[in-house]
């Protein structure tokens, strides 16, 4: 048999496990040629998440609904994907001002196994099933594994079914993720073997970041977490973010930062406030009472305080 001969199926049970024959001789080039091999294996995971574009919306949408009856979102992952999903959770909370506890992550061997992996882990099915105690049937649960097959993954996603939740599966195996059946909604990105055979910290990885880049983002665009383009319940939990601040401030109403600066202040430091008030011609408790009519939405806001 050719060394690149593909495996039988009872050998290979996802796509990311098979040989790349285009990267055969990726230890024999030069170094340049090495990181163009590898790059050219990620320029086709974009392509690969953009075919799942119709049904992550629907996830976000269900995600959105949830999320304002007072869910949550829950993800589980193991080695990798549990590092990717603790990253995408732990991000939202400086960047949209999102309360710790509404996206929660959870990694196979917990906390420590974000720097050291925890042998064994990740085929606890009762760990996951564990991990996913604290799921609600109003929540979300995101189970990422590559493979689509992880016993952890397996594990929180039939515990959180079981509590009635909306349970989603995100992949590398489109046809063959075990897991599927276990799913409401499977988004399996086609992004075929790795440069490296079974190495799913590469193009995997990078489908399942861009995934939850775009369920997370999406959503908290939808609970009005953003103006325009412009993050305006990001915390300024630092010196650059309090700069910040200032800077969307400015952007947003095109007022000098010396307007932009005392209408904060006069907003208690409250940015979305403070946006309502500059554009809408309002003072902050008007402004405050048309964010809470609103949902916190700042067009909207605008919208009811120019009908008022």
């Amino acid at each position: 048999m050719s060394p690149l001969t593909p495996p039988t199926a009872e050998r290979v049970a996802a796509p990311t496990e098979e040989r790349n024959p285009a990267t055969a001789a990726i230890d024999a080039v030069p170094t340049v040629e090495v990181l163009r091999l590898l790059n050219a294996e990620d320029a086709r995971v974009p392509a690969a998440v953009a075919a799942l574009l119709p049904a992550l919306a629907e996830v976000v949408d269900e995600t959105v609904r949830r999320l304002r009856a007072g869910g949550r979102v829950h993800y589980f992952g193991a080695g990798t994907s549990g590092r990717v999903a603790v990253m995408d959770a732990a991000e939202l909370i400086p960047t949209f001002g999102l309360p710790a506890g509404v996206v929660v992550a959870h990694i196979a061997g917990g906390v420590s196994a974000l720097t050291i992996p925890v042998e064994g882990a990740e085929d606890s099915a009762g760990g996951g099933a564990a991990d996913a105690a604290a799921v609600g049937a109003g929540d979300v649960a995101v189970g990422l594994t590559a493979s689509g097959r992880a016993p952890y993954v397996a594990g929180a996603l039939r515990a959180a079914r079981a509590a009635g939740a909306y349970t989603v599966l995100v992949s590398a195996n489109p046809g063959g993720a075990a897991l599927a059946a276990s799913a409401d909604v499977h988004l399996g990105a086609d992004t075929g073997p790795e440069a490296i055979a079974g190495s799913t910290r590469l193009k995997a990885a990078t489908a399942q970041k861009l995934i939850l880049n775009g369920l997370s983002t999406a959503a908290m665009i939808a609970l009005g977490h953003t103006y325009s383009n412009l993050m305006v319940d990001m915390a300024p939990t630092n010196a650059k973010l309090r700069g910040r601040v200032l800077t969307i401030l400015t952007e947003a109403t095109g007022l000098p930062e010396e307007a932009c600066a005392t209408a904060l202040a006069a907003a208690d430091g409250e940015l979305k406030t403070a946006l309502v008030c500059l554009l809408g011609a309002v003072a902050p408790a008007e402004a405050r009472r048309a964010l809470v009519a609103a949902s916190g939405q700042v067009r909207g806001a605008l919208a009811a305080s120019a009908r008022a």
